[in-house]
């Protein structure tokens, strides 16, 4: 049996068994690639370890786009493409270290929302812009709470400390976000038929 969920991938490559394995390779390499070129746009900030990033929205399109397993393979495979040393991270960094430093949590994250996303996106949440947005936010909580919960046990701080350098800074262009990706998935549905 082929892994073909109701998604828009599916509906826009609506391929034979083969071809359907081959394009959800290309879609995870291809989204994994998509969020290391998202890490690049960042801005660092003086009062926390974790730099604003667009990786976020990347990862929320990755699990609607794709799926719960795609999706989260495809950010999975980021991480580890990150881990391994290429230049995937944030601001072109790479490595264990990095993986394993202060921004963990969120790496992890992104696989867990990826999937997530991806599993609402094929119960149709993703199909209407109310829907979407509840879908998105769901998706960049789980990113919020698992990165602070990391933080907080890196650096010993209080779950006050946590929230506001590892939450707070973000919440305005995670809205922002959110709001963009909530936007793109209906109209995307609209334009190729939601049947």
């Amino acid at each position: 049996m082929t892994y073909a969920p109701p998604v828009l991938s599916g509906k826009i490559l609506p391929l034979k068994r083969i071809d359907q394995r081959v394009a959800t390779v290309a879609l995870v390499v291809g989204f994994a690639l998509l969020t290391a070129a998202c890490a690049q746009i960042r801005i660092p900030l003086g009062f926390t370890p974790v730099p604003i990033t667009g990786q976020t929205f990347a990862v929320l399109l990755t699990g609607a786009v794709l799926g719960s397993r795609a999706g989260a393979a495809s950010q999975f495979l980021y991480v580890a493409l990150g881990a391994v040393g290429l230049p995937f991270y944030a601001g072109g960094t790479g490595g264990w270290e990095t993986a394993t430093g202060a921004t963990a949590g969120y790496l992890v994250g992104f696989i867990v929302a990826a999937y997530v996303v991806g599993y609402l996106a094929e119960n149709r949440q993703d199909r209407r812009f109310p829907t979407s947005i509840g879908a998105f936010l769901t998706g960049n909580l789980i990113i919020y709470v698992l990165g602070v919960a990391w933080l907080m046990s890196q650096f010993s701080w209080d779950l006050a400390t946590g929230v506001e350098k590892g939450m707070a800074p973000f919440i305005i262009g995670d809205t922002i976000k959110i709001l963009l990706a909530a936007g793109v998935m209906p109209a995307a549905w609209k334009l190729v038929g939601d049947r």
